[in-house]
């Protein structure tokens, strides 16, 4: 069968998108056969998706499957930002990838606000990666008993099933919830460099092995119980945090505050009162601050992280006050930033370069430190876009900057 034969077939849907690499070996191909089926079958042209540098062969099976292509998102980059870490230490510009006008250009303006300011101190207060599986007990006694017999045996856990599937990850806590005869098994693991989902994941399907063969009576029902959390707004991560839980704060002189931000210590901790904490109670949210998503976002979607996970860097709270001496004291708290340096997304070329200008593409040494600067580095950017934006709309500039920079 020949190129223009497979395109027909797959165009009429004799042949499915996911069928057409068994008519050839050439990934690149296979990806040119699908887009030009899609053409064919809906009368259109996409040869902007079928302008790339990524190499199918190095993605499909990893990172994407029925590949037609690549969509292109602007990237710019804001810096520099002076960061103070423990693992973070100097100054960093960030890649944004956003189609949102004025989003860079305010990130940058917190930067250089920041920066001026002497920097940004960041702390990293957690580590972990979670996953929790849900067993089916005959009631809520064995449930407990179950529970103790996990958190007594961590230990025995970690060698006989952990230790199977992953020289990185590492069990490190277990934290049961028991409703009725259902027992929800949430599991804490160090995983190193990586975002560490599919480590986590395959190791605690090796604890469910386990935990069936000691207890005949208990049933392994799901794999994820939905207390893990992942992927969705909720109080567990708020509250316990997932990934990395990290803080970013600075304190910024009023001379600074007024000449840059054209405004006043005393209107942003206003603003920030009235807006982030209070309006957000209000609106039940578990973003008590102004925009961390927009900033999340873009870098995620720079660096190859899991865009699903979004949703959870966008919970956290932002601080502000003035201080005795009448400077901005201001403060973002991120309880779920869920990142890596190394696996999933982080691989395709194009991320992995976004990763490098930050100097944290690839595994720490040693393991973990990687991952972590990069936390420090996305928490202080963070801290940066709230300042910015809080500045705006405490000038009443909000509107101005976004008729200039939007349209």
């Amino acid at each position: 069968m020949n190129i223009e034969e497979l395109i027909e077939k797959v165009a009429k849907g004799e042949i499915k998108l996911h069928q057409v690499e068994k008519y050839t070996n050439d990934k690149h191909l296979a990806t040119e056969v699908r887009r030009k089926a899609l053409e064919k079958r809906f009368n259109i042209s996409l040869k902007n998706i079928g302008h790339y540098s990524i190499d199918p062969s190095q993605v499909i099976g990893k990172n994407i499957e029925n590949m037609i292509g690549a969509v292109q998102i602007p990237m710019g980059v804001a810096g520099p930002l002076k960061i103070n870490g423990e693992y973070a230490k100097g100054e960093f510009y960030i890649p944004l990838a956003t189609t949102e006008g004025a989003l860079v250009a305010s990130v940058n303006r917190g930067c250089s606000t920041l920066t001026a300011a002497g920097g940004v101190k960041t702390t990293v207060i957690d580590d972990k990666m979670t996953r929790a599986p849900l067993l089916k007990c005959p009631d809520a006694r064995r449930a407990r008993e179950v529970a103790q017999w996990v958190e007594e045996n961590l230990e025995y856990l970690q060698e006989k099933a952990v230790s199977k599937v992953t020289r990185h990850g590492k069990l490190r806590r277990v934290k049961p919830h028991i409703i009725g005869n259902n027992l929800y098994l949430r599991f804490e693991f160090e995983t190193g460099d990586a975002m560490g989902m599919n480590m986590v994941t395959i190791a605690s399907e090796e604890i469910m092995k386990v935990i069936e063969e000691h207890f005949a009576d208990v049933k392994y029902l799901a794999l994820s119980g939905n207390l893990c959390v992942d992927k969705k707004p909720n109080a567990m991560n708020f509250i316990n945090g997932r990934g990395k839980t990290v803080i970013a704060e600075a304190v910024v002189p009023r001379e600074i505050v007024e000449r840059k931000l054209k405004t006043t210590p005393e209107l942003i901790a206003e603003v920030n009162y009235r807006k982030n904490l209070v309006g957000s109670a209000q609106a039940g949210s578990y973003g008590f601050n102004a925009h961390f998503g927009n900033i999340v976002g873009a870098i995620f979607l720079a660096t190859g992280q899991d865009e699903a996970q979004i949703t959870e860097g966008s919970h956290g709270i932002t601080l502000a006050e003035v201080t005795p001496e009448g400077d901005l004291y201001i403060s973002i708290t991120m309880p779920s930033l869920e990142i890596g340096t190394v696996g999933g997304g982080t691989r395709v070329p194009t991320q992995r370069e976004a990763l490098s200008i930050m100097g944290v593409a690839g595994g720490g040494n040693p393991p973990g430190t990687n991952a972590k600067k990069f936390a420090e580095i996305v928490a202080s950017a963070v801290l940066a876009g709230e300042l910015s934006l809080l500045a705006a709309i405490a000038a009443k500039h909000l509107a101005k900057a976004h008729k200039e920079l939007g349209r």
